[in-house]
């Protein structure tokens, strides 16, 4: 039996409601029809051109993407503007293009910051910024213990092996082992003050402003790891997600590197 787009969104949002997503934000469908048969999917970080082009190529009308690619409103199509140019391709190639954001971030379980917590070996998750809602408890961030202490080099060196990221800015050393650690895939600057009252000896997260960094005032150790490199591995958490519980069509994952920072 074939399955058709709303069957895998339809899942996605029981894993992350779109209700849950932040009043600014923009998930679910942005382009194409949910009772169109799925061909094949690809999940990304990013829905850039290269993607929809690696889209074709593979077979695949759906795209699952972290990030939506209409995050403003839009009264004209305009072809010199990326935003623009992505649209117009995917509806002339009969790509349907679904967002999971900031509902996906908002959740523990198959979240974004319990995908970053697992591959850094972390115990014992708990969300950091609890909103209370009628269905569930969510909130931002997440907050989780080293299975032994680790000191400020031991995490820099475990970030930068098992995040992939080559450039870490950070406080300073505060010289006092790291047990409890806050994680917020994406901006997170917004918990450094939540961070500090949970008992979090590190924050780690990504665009921070240089004022930002002031925050931390010898109570706590903020890490910006980068935007991408902190939420990168969203894309394969997406993937797993959809090919093990829909054996039906061919689902992979971007090989393209959508970051559009460059290190030097």
């Amino acid at each position: 039996m074939s399955n058709r787009i709303s069957d895998v969104t339809e899942f996605l949002e029981q894993i992350a409601p779109l209700n849950y997503q932040e009043n600014y934000d923009n998930s679910g469908l942005i382009t194409g029809d949910p009772n169109w048969k799925i061909s094949g999917v690809l999940t990304c970080l990013d829905t850039t051109l290269e993607v929809i082009q690696e889209a074709k190529i593979k077979g695949c009308n759906l795209i699952i993407s972290h990030h939506p690619i209409i995050f403003r409103a839009i009264k004209k199509l305009d072809v010199q503007y990326y935003v623009d140019k992505v649209i117009i391709q995917a509806v002339k190639n009969d790509i349907a293009i679904y967002a999971i954001h900031t509902n996906l971030d908002n959740v523990l379980t198959n979240g974004v910051n319990e995908t970053i917590a697992n591959r850094l070996g972390l115990i014992n998750y708990s969300i950091l910024q609890v909103k209370n809602h009628p269905e569930n408890v969510i909130g931002a961030g997440l907050l989780a213990e080293s299975k032994e202490p680790l000191s400020c080099q031991d995490l820099l060196f475990l970030l930068k092996k098992n995040l992939l990221t080559g450039i870490i800015k950070y406080t300073k050393d505060l010289g006092r082992p790291i047990n409890k650690l806050a994680i917020c895939g994406g901006s997170g600057s917004f918990l450094i003050r939540e961070a500090i009252k949970q008992g979090a000896e590190v924050l780690i997260s990504s665009d921070f402003k240089y004022h930002d960094f002031f925050e931390a005032n010898d109570q706590i150790v903020l890490m910006d790891v980068g935007h991408f490199e902190s939420e990168q591995f969203t894309k394969d958490l997406l993937f797993n997600l959809i090919s093990r519980n829909f054996p039906n069509f061919a689902s992979h994952c971007t090989k393209i590197n959508t970051n559009p920072i460059q290190y030097y």
